[in-house]
């Protein structure tokens, strides 16, 4: 994923919120900082952030936090968005903080934003780099981030799964990259409390995308489903007639932003200021493997 000579070098985009949760609910909430605070989630940020850029030698690298969990732009669209979840523990909030500070410590640059969700920021940035001639690698456990990936992308749930291109993604979703947005417009996601069309679920998502090639065809063209030869053919027709908002109110929702106002897009690694990156590995408490592969990943 390095590229040519020729090519620029990969930019690659991490979902954050993905690997700090999945590191406050499996690692051991007995890990602490020197003030006895909880910062187990910081840990495996800081693990896998450190053996990440380290395995990939990334040039080009942003990280990007969810803050709008309740104050999307969204939620204004559609109150109920992401209703369903719980508020994140306090502890958890301040761990969240506490792994930005480090992104940064480590020259990686950090985005986040009270109006748009990481996926937006990801989005623009992908934009934005996708424009310059880079190669992206998004990097998440997010299926609608894979709405992004080009013929040229990664998509990377990382530590779970090798880096997907875009066939890959198609054989992995059962509708291409491009088509997931509609798909998921369709299928609705439990996960984000998105309606999608009540009765439909991801077999036929798949069968009316896969036929239509997108939601603008289906809905206008919904009397030829009854004519499809799979089973419910002629019930899902009505399914989509009758509440063809409700799939473009999903779309609306799923569809991410590519246009997010970011004050600076410059995600070039920087040479991190090394005192500071070990006072603060030594205000977590971290083990001298761990502060070794952190200095490392400073460095590259």
């Amino acid at each position: 994923m390095t590229g040519s000579q020729t090519q620029k070098p990969t930019a690659f985009l991490i979902d954050s919120s993905v690997f700090v949760f999945r590191s406050y609910y499996s690692m051991s909430p007995e890990l602490v900082d020197e003030e006895g605070n909880s910062n187990h989630a910081v840990y495996g940020f800081a693990r896998f952030l450190a053996r990440f850029v380290k395995q990939t030698q990334a040039q080009y690298i942003a990280t990007a936090f969810d803050e709008a969990l309740t104050t999307s732009f969204r939620n204004e669209i559609y109150p109920q968005y992401k209703a369903n979840r719980e508020p994140a523990p306090e502890d958890l909030k301040k761990q969240f903080k506490h792994c930005q500070k480090l992104a940064k410590l480590l020259g990686i640059a950090v985005y986040a934003d009270d109006s748009y969700e990481a996926d937006d920021l990801i989005g623009t940035l992908h934009q934005t780099y996708a424009n310059r001639g880079h190669n992206v690698c998004i990097v998440s456990a997010d299926k609608d981030l894979a709405q992004l990936v080009r013929p040229t992308d990664w998509w990377w749930d990382y530590g779970k799964s090798k880096p997907l291109g875009f066939n890959a993604l198609t054989d992995k979703f059962g509708v291409r990259p491009d088509q997931v947005c509609d798909f998921l417009a369709l299928a609705g996601d439990q996960v984000d409390n998105i309606p999608g069309v009540k009765g439909v679920g991801v077999k036929t998502a798949q069968i009316l995308i896969n036929h239509f090639n997108d939601l603008d065809n289906i809905l206008t063209r919904h009397q030829e489903i009854g004519y499809l030869s799979f089973r419910g053919a002629k019930s899902c027709q009505k399914k989509i007639k009758d509440q063809q908002q409700a799939a473009r109110l999903s779309r609306q929702l799923v569809k991410i932003v590519v246009d997010a106002p970011i004050e600076n897009d410059d995600i070039y690694k920087t040479k991190a200021n090394q005192a500071d990156l070990v006072a603060f590995i030594e205000h977590m408490n971290f083990g001298p493997m761990l502060r070794r592969e952190l200095i490392e990943a400073a460095n590259i």
